[in-house]
């Protein structure tokens, strides 16, 4: 590994450097911190760069007009250069009382607006990692807690107690994981115990955070190696319930990591990806499941393709949002399932016009991979894409279970003698 000892000035943004040199000529201090920091000393570039400062949210909105306080629960300040973001965050400080009016029964922290000074932020942030702070003017890197000494040994530790820092934020299981999976890293070991017997407090998350947290976990190009570290440390069913269940009778693991290995390959291609195909993946079999049994119930399949969505989407809800621009292209990829096998007439065609097409077929293939027993289907759209209008009508006449049905003759009348008398 690289030394850690410096950082490269050309890899810091431009525009980080005029806040804090505008923040310091207005005599406040300000350092860049967290990952920025963390990748700087990796030699990797960093995504976005954060700035800690002892001014509050309210001096810094002042002082620059493209910015704007964001956050709740958080206060922080997004100062907008273009589509760059630099993200400035007031020093926190400690509450009085752990068990105070800011947090919940279980010791999640619902209100983080305590303010305070740079050596209380230091000690108030989640890992040794992410607590080493840069003065960009005099170069300095400052390193209470010994951060750079986990990043040489490729460990990711909590500042101070495991289950407290946890129970102070459950999404910092996510973050730890995350990083594991991003850095190659290795949890310390009381920290991975932790996480394996606090899993439950994530139900605690609103589903909205989670849902975006689950963005990064799985659209960030090691979705695969997080999906993975997620199984590790007996997190992933408390996230999706359903899907876990569903890996005992089911090809659901084989599934969603084949899904994960796919969005990975696209994304360092640089290709569109969608959480909506990855949803698909980690709830189909719920869906099957629960399509299955109402079909049991009442016969009726068209009907139950519908309820059974409704029903496995609604019960993932209470856990990940999942936003309608997403659900809705899942219910498309599903339900397209069940008509890719209808391979006669002008069936192939017009399900090729639909615009969800690419992404049920790209499905249909990890369905085979993952084991799923189709008669080829696969294979069959494979060359139907690409064959030509000849030889498209001749796999539609030779599918052996797509042939279309020969229609019922309706029984002839008695021809009267007007109708005689017409066919002459």
């Amino acid at each position: 590994m690289n030394s850690l000892s410096s950082i490269e000035e050309s890899a810091i943004s431009i525009n980080a450097s005029k806040v804090i040199s505008r923040l310091q000529d207005h005599g406040f201090q300000a350092y860049l911190v967290g990952g920025c920091i963390r990748d700087l000393l990796l030699r990797k570039t960093p995504k976005d760069f954060d700035i800690a400062t002892d001014a509050h949210p309210e001096e810094v909105r002042e002082l620059f007009r493209n910015s704007r306080i964001i956050g709740k629960r958080f206060r922080i300040v997004h100062v907008r250069f273009g589509r760059e973001i630099i993200e400035v965050t007031t020093f926190r400080g400690p509450h009085a009382d752990e068990y105070d009016e800011n947090h919940s029964d279980s010791g999640m922290t619902l209100n983080d607006n305590v303010y305070g000074t740079f050596e209380e932020d230091v000690f108030r942030r989640d890992f040794t990692m992410n607590a080493i702070y840069y003065e960009p003017q005099e170069k300095e890197i400052i390193d209470l807690a010994d951060g750079t000494a986990d990043i040489e040994s490729q460990i990711i530790r909590t500042i101070g107690d495991p289950t407290g820092r946890l129970r102070e934020d459950p999404v910092r299981m996510l973050r730890a994981i995350r990083f594991q999976a991003k850095l190659e890293f290795g949890l310390e070991s009381d920290l991975q115990s932790s996480i394996r017997s606090l899993g439950y407090l994530i139900q605690d998350v609103p589903p909205a955070r989670l849902f975006e947290e689950v963005l990064k976990l799985f659209l960030s190009g090691y979705g695969t190696a997080a999906f993975d570290a997620m199984m590790e440390n007996d997190i992933y069913g408390w996230l999706f319930p359903d899907s876990k269940r569903s890996m005992e009778n089911n090809a659901t693991e084989e599934l969603v990591r084949l899904a994960l290995t796919s969005t990975d390959q696209r994304i360092a291609k640089k290709m569109p990806v969608t959480p909506a195909f990855i949803y698909a993946a980690v709830l189909w079999y719920p869906f099957v499941d629960e399509k299955q049994r109402l079909e049991q119930e009442d016969g009726i399949t068209y009907a139950a393709a519908h309820e059974a969505a409704n029903n496995v989407i609604s019960k993932q809800q209470l856990f990940t949002s999942i936003p309608k621009r997403f659900s809705g292209p899942m219910r498309d990829i599903w339900f397209l399932q069940s008509r890719l096998p209808s391979r006669f007439g002008q069936k192939p065609d017009r399900i090729m016009e639909h615009k969800r097409f690419r992404a049920a077929y790209d499905f249909l293939l990890l369905r085979e991979q993952a084991g799923e027993k189709t008669e080829q289907l696969g294979e069959w759209w494979t060359e139907y894409q690409e064959a030509t209008e000849e030889r498209k009508l001749a796999m539609k006449q030779s599918t052996s279970n797509g042939r279309p049905r020969k229609r019922k003759r309706k029984p002839r009348r008695k021809a009267s003698t007007s109708d005689h008398a017409s066919l002459h």
